[in-house]
């Protein structure tokens, strides 16, 4: 059953970095705020990507990372945790920045989410050295980055061995 968590007190909905951080309050429902800030996050990225493009999308994921370094610090300070996880803003510049490099085809996409997803949950090494070295706004969205290059890289290996195989 989908449910929404609660806001910090300090913080009110309408508050500019609560809308950045939860994109929209996506990152309120439960379960899995993570994976409801990805899906919430690709309509957006079809219609950056379709007006202009993987370099479009790509500057869109490095303002929203830029958003997000101030979003996710002003939230996680208000909720006094290092990573809430209402913040979904993190998830957001992630997979925007997976998808610039993949095709924009219904099965690329859909892989590059499992993929993000996959790594985003599981944070093998690197993703959870850096995620215990670095607090704050940054510590909040540089895991996430590294989830997303980790996941294009596995697209890429998969691709190729895929055409190694056909």
């Amino acid at each position: 059953m989908i449910r929404f968590s609660n806001l910090p007190v300090s913080l009110k909905l309408r508050h500019p970095a609560v809308l950045v951080a939860t994109c929209f309050g996506a990152g309120l429902l439960r379960p899995a705020p993570g994976t409801w800030g990805t899906l919430a996050a690709f309509p957006f990225a079809f219609v950056i990507s379709w007006a202009g493009g993987p370099w479009l999308l790509l500057l869109a994921s490095g303002i929203a990372f830029a958003a997000g370094l101030w979003a996710a610090g002003v939230y996680c300070n208000a909720a006094l945790k290092d990573d809430a996880a209402e913040v979904v803003i993190d998830e957001v510049a992630a997979v925007w920045l997976v998808l610039a490099a993949l095709p924009m085809t219904p099965v690329a996409w859909t892989l590059g989410f499992f993929l993000f997803r996959t790594f985003d949950i599981l944070k093998p090494w690197p993703i959870s050295a850096v995620e215990r070295r670095f607090k704050g706004g940054f510590g909040v969205m540089i895991d996430d980055i590294i989830a997303a290059i980790l996941a294009v890289f596995a697209f890429i290996l998969m691709d190729v061995l895929w055409m190694v195989v056909t």
